[in-house]
């Protein structure tokens, strides 16, 4: 069992900075062979020292013993505990600003992990919508066949939509779960993160059961919001996108409160959705870059939202440094938004036929699913990520035939307005 020594947040009385111990934390040299970087260690399994160490680290690892406050878990087998997912997840964790993170083998294994960790049949469970696509067709069609009703909150900014939702999913069952999505997928629709927190709180207080509050922060993620400081219990990732950073992988992470996370770290261990040592090791690497890269791209994005939102064949931009003061949305983005981001939608004039015509004459930006990369990418939403959406849903929710998601990565942002106005023009 080894001590953590070289996981040190402080220099004598300085407090260290996140993108520092993204260097660093939670890997020693010493216990590699003097490596600067933490080695890859492909293995499935760890040899213990003798039989008692053996025996303790089981015990530890399902939960029947405690760690003191000078210990980590012993290696044991990859699916419960591997080197390069500590690694990540400790520094996940410094991040987000909390207790623990893990890493799973994507981002729905992360956040159907979560769920399913406190989720029963005969519960309920209030989702925010719009929502990322997979994450409203598993809860939608999948949990409802479990005997959980799922309740759409499509307001949460006021009291009146939050509680509205809460109220009626409480009606079907017990409230286990509260999942809101924020800045939404592909809309940027703000929720007002400590105002559910707090209605969460009061549910319990009345209840006696207190709803387990998921924030997913994909779009913006811990660089430009951290939900755990506005009351969140658990904050879920698609780590594909901006914390890997390179679209040459597939991850998920939820982080939060101790307690929690031991459900969630337990039912981890029986599903076996944990995430794979090589990507943990891509992962840790990218995230020493991921402010210098979020930096770029949000300030690359405002250049060409600024170009779009001028452009006669442009309906409207979804963009999050757009909201008019005074606005609800603007005092939130200004309560739990660090930047505005760089990923948004705009809605071209003509719908899908121009839509489509545009898209088909990109010739640098990807026309393809996903967000967050080095690289630009493009997508109609209607048609791939939110196909599995009914029409009629999908255009209450501002999600037209016109749509179009914009993720814009580091390429210098003239290049990416050259390749528009081409494909605008030809459109």
């Amino acid at each position: 069992m080894k001590q953590q020594s070289y996981n040190k947040r402080f220099v004598g009385s300085h407090k260290l900075k996140p993108d520092t111990l993204m260097m660093s934390y939670g890997y020693d040299p010493k216990l590699s062979e003097g490596a600067v970087k933490p080695p890859l260690f492909m293995s499935s399994t760890f040899a213990f020292r003798n039989a008692e160490e053996g025996a303790h680290f089981f015990d530890v690892t399902s939960g029947r013993v405690k760690l003191n406050a000078e210990e980590t878990s012993g290696l044991v087998y990859s699916r419960f505990n591997n080197p390069n997912l500590e690694v990540l997840e400790d520094r996940i964790s410094i991040l987000e600003e909390a207790d623990e993170a893990l890493v799973f083998s994507s981002g729905m294994s992360a956040i159907t992990t979560a769920a399913l960790a406190f989720l029963r049949p005969g519960m309920s469970m209030v989702m925010s919508k719009p929502i990322y696509g997979g994450t409203s067709s598993l809860f939608s069609t999948f949990f409802p066949e479990m005997g959980i009703t799922v309740v759409p909150m499509t307001d949460g900014l006021s009291m009146e939509g939050i509680t509205s939702a809460m109220n009626e999913a409480a009606r079907h069952g017990p409230l286990g779960m509260v999942l809101i999505e924020t800045p939404a997928n592909p809309t940027n629709t703000l929720i007002d993160i400590s105002l559910v927190g707090g209605q969460c709180l009061q549910h319990g207080l009345k209840t006696g059961h207190k709803p387990v509050f998921v924030v997913d922060n994909t779009f913006l993620g811990p660089i430009y919001q951290k939900p755990i400081l506005h009351g969140a219990d658990l904050v879920a990732y698609s780590v594909t996108k901006y914390l890997a950073g390179h679209s040459d992988l597939v991850a998920g992470a939820v982080a939060g409160r101790s307690d929690l996370m031991a459900k969630v770290l337990k039912l981890r261990g029986l599903l076996g959705t944990q995430l794979d040592p090589h990507s943990a090791w891509l992962i840790s690497r990218s995230l020493e870059t991921l402010s210098l890269r979020m930096q770029r791209a949000n300030d690359s994005a405002r250049i060409i939202a600024e170009h779009l939102r001028d452009h006669p064949m442009v309906e409207s931009v979804n963009y999050l440094g757009f909201l008019k003061p005074g606005t609800r949305e603007a005092e939130v983005f200004a309560k739990q938004c660090g930047k505005a981001g760089s990923t948004f939608a705009f809605t071209i004039k003509g719908g899908r036929d121009k839509a489509f015509r545009f898209l088909n004459r990109i010739q640098l930006i990807k026309l393809a699913v996903s967000l967050g990369g080095t690289e630009s990418l493009i997508c109609h939403p209607a048609s791939t990520t939110h196909s599995g959406i009914k029409a009629e849903e999908r255009a209450a929710l501002g999600i037209t035939e016109g749509t179009i998601r914009l993720s814009i990565g580091v390429e210098d942002p003239g290049d990416l307005l050259a390749d528009i106005d081409q494909a605008m023009h030809d459109a």
